[in-house]
């Protein structure tokens, strides 16, 4: 999702942009990415790749999350570093505990729960060792290009299977894959020179997974055909991984840094909603 919306805004900012695939070139490949580096000679290179399978990860695939989420982030920032070029990479609200009561700030205190978060913090850990790194902290994305939590609650009700039941005990923010494309390109500018180390940066306002939910329910279905979302606990809707009950994540540095507003999700879920009616997914 992230790498689509980066490159369409790059483009539409008139900025050269290389998107690789996994084939092209796997972030756990040291030598495919030197060969990238050297053929394009990047002024940034942002890294989008990452195992986010969250449940999985608590299982037979900790050592594929811990390869990608952690040992390779480190891959591209030598290479990036050996072409001289800006590095950001991309990390998330699950290095947190959730056991705070106020959006966490960047030097926060880490406490990822589970083996996702873990492999992420790995991740941010490899990315600062290098002096022209930035780690973009982010949470709950949505948009075209993937599947995320819009698109499966869209699915369930063209499928019929209702009343929806949503976890109404973890409370984030959520995040459109197009706002923080153009939130990445901002900081690239500022980074490594007026900024550096850890940026947060989401969409406003904070809200539980039951009260997204009711949102794209409210706004996909028809007045006529209104949608049941019912709210449940985590404890009744177990999962593998543990979730953290409050993630929200403190951007008074991006919007001091930037000298603008985050966007509202609101308004990245009408324009993604709209995207699946025309069939743009």
């Amino acid at each position: 999702m992230l790498g689509r919306a980066l490159v369409t805004e790059a483009r539409n900012r008139g900025q050269a942009a290389l998107a690789l695939s996994r084939d092209q070139a796997d972030i756990a490949d040291p030598v495919r990415l030197r060969y990238w580096m050297d053929s394009f000679r990047p002024d940034l290179v942002v890294n989008c790749a990452a195992f986010t399978k969250v449940d999985a990860c608590e299982g037979e695939a900790r050592e594929q999350a811990f390869r990608i989420n952690g040992a390779a982030v480190g891959h591209v920032a030598e290479a990036a570093e050996a072409a001289g070029a800006r590095f950001i990479h991309v990390s998330t609200d699950y290095v947190f505990d959730g056991k705070g009561n106020r959006p966490y700030r960047e030097d926060d205190p880490t406490n990822p729960l589970s083996v996702y978060g873990q492999s992420k913090l790995e991740g941010e850990r490899r990315a600062l060792q290098h002096p022209r790194a930035l780690v973009v902290r982010t949470s709950w994305l949505f948009g075209p290009g993937g599947p995320n939590f819009a698109a499966t609650m869209v699915n369930l009700i063209e499928q019929g299977r209702l009343p929806l039941r949503v976890v109404s005990d973890q409370e984030g923010c959520p995040t459109y894959t197009p706002f923080l494309a153009g939130a990445i390109l901002d900081l690239a500018p500022l980074a490594s020179s007026t900024i550096n180390g850890i940026m947060h940066y989401r969409n406003r306002e904070p809200v539980t997974w039951y009260g997204f939910a009711r949102e794209i329910a409210a706004l996909w279905a028809p007045p006529a055909r209104p949608v049941e979302v019912l709210p449940v606990t985590t404890a009744e809707y177990p999962r593998p991984a543990p979730r953290p009950a409050y993630s929200v994540l403190d951007i008074q540095r991006f919007e001091e840094a930037t000298g603008r507003r985050v966007e509202s999700w609101v308004w990245g879920l009408a324009a993604y909603l709209t995207r699946i009616r025309q069939g743009r997914t």
